[in-house]
Formats: structure tokens, sequence, C-alpha cells
């Protein structure tokens, strides 16, 4: 966001874009699914992780699966920016 405070996908490390591209390539994933598909380490994953978070681009939601890890997915209107809203514009 040119011209403002707040923090965006830009401006953070690589290692949260690598993540942020992860989930988008890959949908929901566990933190270990993360970790596993992007070969980082898992602290480096958790400080990625949270950055999304606080820039409200990822979601965390608990995995029923296992109850003892989280499911992280891409906020939806963040998602459509960084696929160009693509998916709004070509629904007929």
């Amino acid at each position: 966001m040119a011209g403002t405070d707040e923090e965006s996908l830009d401006d953070l490390p690589p290692s949260a874009k690598l993540v942020f591209k992860v989930l988008e390539y890959n949908g929901p994933l566990t933190q270990k699914g993360i970790v596993e598909e992007s070969m980082l380490s898992a602290r480096t994953v958790r400080y990625a992780l949270e950055r999304l978070e606080n820039i409200g681009i990822v979601d965390e939601d608990v995995y029923f699966a296992d109850a003892r890890q989280n499911l992280y997915r891409l906020d939806a209107p963040q998602k459509a920016e960084a696929d160009g809203g693509r998916e709004a514009c070509c629904a007929e």
C-alpha cells in the first residue's frame, strides 16, 4: 500500500511471501504441512504466519482431524487481490 503506514505483502520478508505462495497454491494447511511444502524451519514458518496474520492475509482455524494443530488458510479478499480478481470477473 503505497503512501500508507500499513504493512503489506510486499513489505514482508521472503519467508512470509513463500508461506503465502504455498498456501495460495496448496490451499489450507497445518503448520507442519507448510514446513514440509516450503522446506523452511518450523520456527521460520511460525514467524511468517504471525506476520501474515498481523496484516490480515492468513486466517487460523481449528484443524478438526487433530485438535492439537491449527489450519491456516488465506483470507478470501486477500486471495482475490492476489489472483487479480479473476474469480469475481468471470462468473458467467
